[in-house]
């Protein structure tokens, strides 16, 4: 039988004597490769998806000691560059302003949030002890709390710390977000957002903050483990070496007392006298050497690389060797600009949304760090600044007079002329009176 011109029969022979059915050998699949083969998707992916064509299949943090901010905070340049930014924004005092429809910014004098930030923040508590607590646990741990309870109107009563500092557990309930913490009488709290001021860095969800050491973790790790191996070279100690024994020992069990005595001895600092070895024994340390120690530290992963996490200028940690600038008022603006004014802002918009009402947000009310403090002028310069604006005329020589700190004169509510101009008040006067007859005479 032809199909399509191909010739199509059934051989006889075939079907009396059928050839063996070929199965297919599949390979045998183990519990393991069917649990490292399972699928991993992009919004959740597994860890293997991440680990493609690295090279290792070992992270680097495991070796390294773990990064936490309590651990940071004992190196020194950690501690120094919180405290710097915790102390220079508590310093200052935090006013209040009204940014006016104009775009004119005006000073809010009666309002208790002044008085709360840099007065008396809760009974027997300052409010630049609160300031300062709030903003180095936000520098170190990326978060910093602060109870606000308020009353009926809303408005803010007292500025209050967690008790022990302890952090709140956040929890939510679809867009909201409450708190769970003890107050300073032990009083254990649930509150809205509302009555809790809650700095937050590097909140990529917009509520959980994040440290900055803990963000760059490796590089800390790397210091860290720097640090500690610096400072059991320092005590005497070592924490890793292989311990050569010799073969004629009577039993196992004293091969293993002497190993243990000799494993005592290195790695005890406050161990008295020489561990004492054979003549075929020997003790190889697998700490860092001093050459080693050297390399990390020619790297900038210590002083250099946390300044740059915090932004923090070399000069204010008294690294020295990079120079220092000539004008020490240019070096206060530049610290101003580069590293205070990130911080600032943020604290400045965190607290102001946590402290006002909707209202005061929707008139225009703010709070900002006056950092006048920090730019203190000489004696000299201040004086050449108030004669130029007295003299500009910008401003009054009241307004001069109440910048310098002295008390307001008489006539001195009325701006300067030009510098190219003169006042004459008899002939002001006079001038006056002929208009004012001119006019008359006109209606008459």
């Amino acid at each position: 039988m032809k199909v399509l011109g191909f010739e199509i029969s059934r051989s006889r022979s075939g079907a009396e004597h059928p050839a063996p059915a070929v199965m297919r050998a599949e390979p045998p699949l183990s519990r393991d490769v069917t649990a490292s083969a399972e699928v991993s998707g992009t919004q959740n992916p597994k860890a293997w998806l991440s680990e493609i064509g690295w090279g290792t299949p070992y992270p680097l943090r495991g070796r390294l000691p773990r990064v936490t901010p309590d651990r940071a905070e004992l190196h020194g340049t950690v501690a120094s560059c919180c405290n710097n930014i915790s102390g220079d924004l508590s310093k200052v005092p935090i006013k209040m302003w009204q940014r006016q429809p104009g775009g004119v910014d005006v000073r809010v004098e009666q309002h208790a949030l002044p008085y709360l930030l840099n007065v008396a923040a809760s009974p027997g508590v300052p409010g630049r002890i609160v300031r300062f607590a709030m903003v180095y646990a936000y520098a170190l741990r990326g978060n910093g709390y602060a109870y606000v309870p308020r009353d009926g109107a809303g408005e803010v009563e007292m500025i209050e710390l967690p008790k022990d500092g302890r952090e709140p557990q956040i929890l939510s309930a679809g867009r909201a977000r409450f708190y769970e913490f003890a107050d300073q009488g032990g009083v254990q709290r649930r509150v809205p957002s509302r009555s809790m001021a809650h700095l937050r860095y590097s909140a990529l969800d917009g509520w959980t903050g994040r440290s900055p050491v803990s963000v760059a973790a490796e590089s800390m790790g790397i210091t860290l483990a720097s640090e500690e191996a610096a400072g059991r070279t320092a005590g005497g100690g070592t924490a890793k070496a292989v311990i050569k024994l010799a073969d004629d020992y009577e039993d196992d069990e004293a091969r293993l007392r002497n190993a243990r005595r000799v494993k005592d001895q290195i790695t005890r600092p406050d161990a008295d006298g020489f561990p004492v070895l054979g003549p075929d024994e020997d003790i190889k340390p697998l700490d860092l050497k001093a050459s080693d120690m050297e390399l990390l530290a020619s790297r900038k992963f210590n002083r250099e690389q946390i300044a740059g996490i915090y932004r923090m200028p070399p000069s204010k940690l008294q690294m020295l060797e990079y120079g220092v600038k000539a004008n020490g008022e240019q070096q206060a603006i530049d610290y101003l600009t580069d590293c205070l004014l990130h911080w600032s802002v943020l604290v400045e918009a965190q607290m102001s949304l946590a402290l006002l009402t909707e209202s005061e947000l929707r008139r225009g009310l703010f709070l900002r760090h006056d950092f006048g403090v920090l730019l203190q002028p000489t004696i000299k310069d201040q004086f050449e600044a108030v004669t130029k604006g007295v003299g500009g005329p910008v401003l009054t020589p009241n307004d001069g007079r109440a910048r310098l700190g002295l008390p307001p004169v008489d006539d001195g509510d009325k701006l300067n002329p030009a510098p190219n101009m003169t006042r004459d008040e008899d002939q002001a006067d006079t001038g006056g009176d002929e208009a004012e007859n001119d006019s008359e005479g006109e209606d008459e």
